[in-house]
């Protein structure tokens, strides 16, 4: 744990105990600050008053006897309102913070020079760090990582100059996090999401930027205008290395064919390939892959580790995860796709697909996959966002009202079962898991489940 110590002697209100709340209530009494902690879930309440922390209804509490309010990133800040905590803040006067912003402060006042590097980005970015944190683990360095990928950040050891955080980010805890300033900070790309939570894609984009502009070095994706855009502003006091596919210019480190090139300081070379990393495929985690070694080569590693690292990478659960084979037919699990764009990642890298989608639509819902229709050879729609998606697929593409996972799983498995050819059963909904499933970790689980139930099941190396 990281005991929080900058707000010592003070009083703070912490509102959201799930999650990182709880952790961080704890962090803070460790570190000697009185904790009031609410939460609309009296079970969440329960657990914090049997830990130590005092709990109470904040609509009740003078408000005066508060220096900061401890906000949960899943709590509306601004959008589509303020939540009721974050509204009696403002009017109390006092700033509204999250857990990243504690570690920022504490690492400002116990280690200033202690690596840190941030990483965000509409996608990629859980893929983009769990890939940095095995490169410079297989380094030798000590390394924590945690944040938006799910170890909630001050559970991580405290901040050290021998020490790399490697951290995860959402836009909704950089939106808390004012002094965010890492010592790398990773953007990947920006496209439309949560618009819900930050109104307009002109301030979501604002808040993804806050990541790398006070960074001392920046590794940005050149792919997307947004990103493209914010290079072009961007103050880095190390420079900016620009990544991805399109961007092969001097300064630039970039993924062509498989092959991960460095063109930087007028010197071209390879660094590492790709070739037959299954956690790697796609054009998609081309783009992660360049980002991870911008920053592996910023930190000093060698290009033989990072082949070695890129080789011995294990990819992440429920993104593109191979599940189980069945005689030609691949189970896939792309839980983790809870939008178009991400699925589309998904899309791309397969053909002959049985796809299993659906759920809570994001905006849009799946028009912008029109393209990718023809390597569709039958849906399996799952949840509230089926008859919507049966529109949009309309007379292209087959496909089979499934209602559950269970189902769909079924039914393609059959399906896959009498084609001669190899095929994919792709679990990639394009939507959130909140219509059937607490989030998309157990939707992905369900799945793997289901899949591996099924008879005559071979499981694959990643299952």
């Amino acid at each position: 744990m990281t005991p929080v110590t900058t707000f010592s002697g003070k009083t703070v209100a912490l509102f959201g105990l799930g999650g990182s709340g709880l952790v961080t209530a704890l962090a803070l009494k460790e570190g000697g600050a009185h904790v009031v902690a609410c939460d609309d879930n009296p079970a969440k309440m329960a657990e914090a008053g049997a830990k130590g922390i005092e709990t109470g209804d904040l609509r009740e509490a003078d408000w005066s006897r508060f220096s900061a309010l401890i906000l949960s990133p899943g709590v509306p800040l601004t959008h589509p309102e303020p939540h009721w905590s974050a509204k009696l803040a403002k009017a109390a006067g006092i700033e509204i913070i999250g857990d990243i912003e504690l570690f920022c402060r504490e690492r400002a006042k116990i280690a200033p020079n202690a690596p840190f590097i941030a990483i965000t980005g509409t996608n990629g970015k859980s893929t983009t760090t769990a890939l940095v944190a095995h490169i410079l683990r297989e380094a030798g360095h000590d390394v924590q990582m945690g944040g938006n990928i799910g170890t909630a950040i001050l559970s991580l050891d405290p901040p050290a100059d021998n020490r790399i955080h490697v951290i995860e980010c959402s836009s909704f805890q950089i939106d808390l996090a004012p002094s965010l300033a890492p010592s790398i900070g990773v953007m990947l790309n920006i496209s439309p999401d949560h618009l819900d939570r930050h109104g307009t894609m002109e301030n979501y984009a604002a808040i993804k930027e806050r990541l790398v502009a006070n960074a001392e070095q920046a590794v940005i994706g050149a792919d997307d205008a947004p990103s493209r855009a914010i290079i072009g502003r961007n103050t880095a006091k190390g420079g900016v290395v620009r990544v991805g596919l399109s961007d092969r210019e001097s300064g630039s480190i970039f993924a062509k064919g498989g092959v991960i090139v460095s063109n930087r300081d007028g010197h071209v070379f390879e660094v590492a390939s790709l070739a037959d990393i299954r956690s790697l495929r796609g054009d998609h985690n081309a783009q992660n892959a360049a980002a991870a070694v911008a920053v592996a080569i910023l930190c000093s590693v060698d290009p033989q580790t990072i082949q070695r690292a890129l080789h011995s990478f294990p990819g992440l659960p429920h993104r593109m995860e191979e599940v189980a084979q069945r005689g030609k037919a691949l189970f896939i699990n792309d839980s983790k796709a809870t939008n178009a764009d991400s699925t589309e990642k998904a899309l791309k890298s397969f053909d002959d697909i049985l796809w299993i989608l659906g759920g809570k639509a994001k905006e849009g819902g799946i028009e912008d996959l029109r393209p990718y229709f023809p390597k569709i050879r039958k849906a399996y729609l799952i949840g509230a966002a089926s008859e919507q998606f049966a529109a949009t697929l309309g007379d292209t593409v087959p496909y089979e009202f499934c209602g559950t996972l269970d189902k769909a799983v079924e039914k393609a498995a059959q399906d896959a079962a009498a084609r001669e050819d190899g095929t994919v059963v792709l679990l990639s909904p394009a939507c959130a898991s909140y219509d059937q499933y607490a989030n998309f970790e157990v939707r992905g689980n369900h799945f793997r489940d289901l899949v591996k139930a099924l008879p005559g099941i071979n499981p694959t190396m990643g299952a």
